[in-house]
């Protein structure tokens, strides 16, 4: 499982240039597709989402996708001007690759169909992401990443990564939805 994860995200996984940190973030990966009981051969097959079509976007595309846009977006607005805020890039890399890990605990395959799982019921993916990464020993920082990327984070005070992280996963969650209710122009 740790090899296919790191092959999975070899690209975005390079660009952490903390090495406790990359083997963490791995770790809570494997972590997660462990006790969620899924294979390799799962895990290119969960869909990103349950809340709308997905066209064939798998979570492990999504979460390359997010993280990538969310580096986009901080390296956008560094060539632009000068921030205020500093991003942490590590940081950003690692709550990209992470903000979504628990859905491997939200999400279930059962009766041939992705669906919610009983974890899922009892917890939405942001809150098992955030146990899961405190569990590995991870910063305060990467759990506000992960804790409040979506609804949860509403109002809660947030690390600028966690706004980047957000937008750049909202930016590929919306206009799904969009599309599956007509609403995108195409």
């Amino acid at each position: 499982m740790k090899t296919a994860i790191e092959e999975f995200f070899a690209v975005q996984l390079a660009k952490i240039s903390d090495n406790d940190l990359r083997q963490k973030v791995v770790n809570v990966w494997v972590n997660a597709a462990e006790d969620g009981g899924w294979t390799v051969e799962q895990l290119i097959q969960i869909p990103f989402t349950l809340l709308t079509e997905t066209h064939g976007v798998n979570l492990i595309q999504h979460t390359i996708a997010v993280t990538e846009g969310a580096i986009g977006l901080a390296n956008a607005i560094e060539d632009a001007y000068k921030p205020p805020f500093k991003v942490n890039m590590d940081w950003l890399v690692a709550g990209g690759l992470l903000h979504d890990v628990g859905k491997l605990l939200e999400i279930e395959h059962a009766d041939g169909k992705h669906q919610k799982s009983y974890s899922g019921k009892c917890a939405r993916h942001p809150i098992s992401g955030a146990i899961l990464a405190a569990k590995a020993g991870l910063s305060e920082e990467i759990i506000n990443i992960i804790g409040c990327h979506a609804k949860e984070g509403d109002g809660r005070p947030q690390r600028v990564e966690t706004v980047l992280v957000h937008q750049a996963d909202f930016a590929t969650f919306n206009p799904m939805v969009m599309l599956s209710k007509g609403l995108l122009i195409t």
